[in-house]
């Protein structure tokens, strides 16, 4: 079948997995209130929001927050079902204007699509389980890859940059004028970035919660074009062209980067690279991405397989503080959550990502790199700055305890004459493995009366069990000599537990 032909349109074609319910369509995410969020790895979910929020802005960007809560829900699904009959020719997979490919990229050498997933083994790498076995990818799969490329495509060698498509763009080639490395998509930077949206009641909802207003993105400074076009409306012909400028300029180019040119074929997709936008040093980056910009230099939080979202939930929530302009501000979150307390009675921040490795401008996932995501739910009633302090403490808390409990396993091993540094290491990360199963209940105790006082006391209790869990677990007590240092080392937790509460 030709690829000239318009094919798999992505409106009513079933290619987005949703939770519970297998793949749907785009308009069946837009009709249908009943899908409660969207599936697929924490990669493609982030790539998928992005891409229904630049759907959503595209077909109403409401003005101001009245306007926006006039919209509704209900609003924006109606507003993207006319923006979707309208630009319905637009959303064909295959055909004379392929969705988000570039057909003259076709000179560019042809890459298999394993090569650019990076959770499947390719060349000489171990393979490990069968889902790092490559396979052939269907249309539906092809299009959620293509999409999760324009923001997340990993730095290498794997693009055809001799491809150039803008006459005289010089950032595809290396000092000595020889096609260069492919720079890493904007949502993943070096090492991976953490990002982070509100989620409702269902996936209408939540994109109502994330979607933001003409003034939102004119306070934000970074985007001088505003909300901008969206690039299925208007497509770039090459990597600096006017229409390129305007993306890097625009939300809209931010929310679908277009950081590689692609064009799909039966057995891989010709790729280069697309796009080179701005980085969050350069004072740019997605709204969904928490950056600090207090010191001399800006910083970002980064993805940490062993330091999983939920514990950075105090960091990405510190705008609640009044007088606290310092420290890690999300646009994403900083302008929803108020909007969200005040339009429903619960609401959750889910952040996820992937963490990557780099050697010598290549990246790849490798090791102890891997996709992380946590989601907590938050009562809008009881959010405030009491209760926002009360979390601190009892998170500042737990970190003292995971302190204690490294040094108490060093000193054990000490005692036995071995560098333990690994052990207690793995002993800190299993107590906090323990604690996230709980992390729900101490948000929700947090709340500033007798009662979330009287269950704080309560998960004090498992906490401090939990720090005698691990060190058990990594102290053995088996012989004479390790039964003395088990007791000589054993953690004292009694501050904690006497402490208020």
């Amino acid at each position: 079948m030709s690829n000239m032909e318009n094919r798999f349109n992505l409106v009513h074609e079933p290619w987005i997995p949703a939770a519970g319910a297998g793949r749907v369509s785009l308009r069946e995410i837009f009709e249908n209130p009943q899908y409660r969020s969207l599936g697929g790895h924490p990669v493609q979910r982030i790539a998928l929001m992005k891409l229904l929020l630049a759907i959503a802005q595209a077909a109403t960007t409401p003005a101001d927050e009245q306007a926006w809560r006039s919209l509704g829900a209900e609003g924006l699904a109606r507003s993207c079902l006319a923006y979707l009959d309208r630009w319905h020719e637009h959303f064909h997979l295959y055909g004379e204007r392929p969705f988000l490919q570039m057909p003259a990229i076709r000179a560019a050498a042809l890459q298999g699509y394993g090569a650019v997933l990076p959770e499947i083994s390719t060349g000489n790498t171990t393979v490990l389980s069968h889902g790092q076995v490559e396979r052939r990818l269907d249309d539906g799969e092809k299009a959620l890859l293509l999409v999760s490329l324009m923001a997340f495509a990993l730095s290498g060698k794997k693009t055809d940059n001799s491809v150039v498509l803008t006459p005289g763009y010089a950032d595809k080639r290396n000092d000595k004028g020889k096609p260069s490395s492919s720079k890493p998509g904007p949502a993943v930077a070096h090492m991976g970035l953490l990002h982070s949206f509100l989620v409702g009641s269902n996936l209408q909802e939540t994109l109502w919660l994330n979607l933001l207003t003409d003034h939102q993105v004119e306070q934000a400074m970074i985007f001088p074009l505003g909300v901008g076009t969206a690039p299925w409306e208007r497509m770039p012909e090459g990597e600096d062209c006017p229409v390129a400028q305007d993306l890097k300029q625009s939300l809209m180019g931010r929310l679908v980067p277009l950081c590689r040119f692609c064009l799909l074929a039966e057995d891989g997709l010709h790729y280069s690279e697309g796009l080179a936008h701005a980085g969050y040093k350069a004072g740019v980056c997605d709204p969904s991405v928490a950056v600090d910009h207090s010191g001399k230099e800006p910083k970002v939080l980064w993805v940490d397989p062993e330091k999983r979202p939920w514990r950075e939930l105090t960091s990405l929530l510190g705008f609640i503080e009044q007088g606290n302009p310092r420290g890690f501000q999300s646009m994403q979150l900083r302008s929803g959550v108020d909007r969200a307390r005040d339009a429903t009675e619960a609401f959750a921040i889910w952040s996820g990502g992937l963490r990557v490795s780099s050697n010598a401008g290549e990246q790849y996932a490798s090791g102890g790199d891997d996709f992380v995501e946590s989601q907590v739910w938050l009562y809008s009633r009881m959010l405030g700055e009491q209760w926002f302090a009360q979390l601190k403490t009892e998170m500042d808390a737990l970190g003292e305890l995971a302190k204690g409990l490294y040094g108490r396993v060093m000193a054990f091993f000490k005692e036995q004459k071995v560098d333990a540094g690994k052990l207690a290491a793995q002993a800190s990360t299993l107590f906090w493995q323990l604690c996230e199963r709980h992390f729900q209940q101490l948000v929700d105790a947090c709340e500033p009366d007798k009662q979330g006082a009287e269950q704080r006391r309560k998960l004090r209790l498992i906490f401090a069990g939990y720090v005698q869990q691990s060190y058990d677990r990594f102290c053995p007590k088996e012989t004479a000599r390790q039964l003395d240092a088990w007791a000589k080392c054993r953690p004292n937790n009694s501050q904690y537990l006497r402490q208020e509460a």
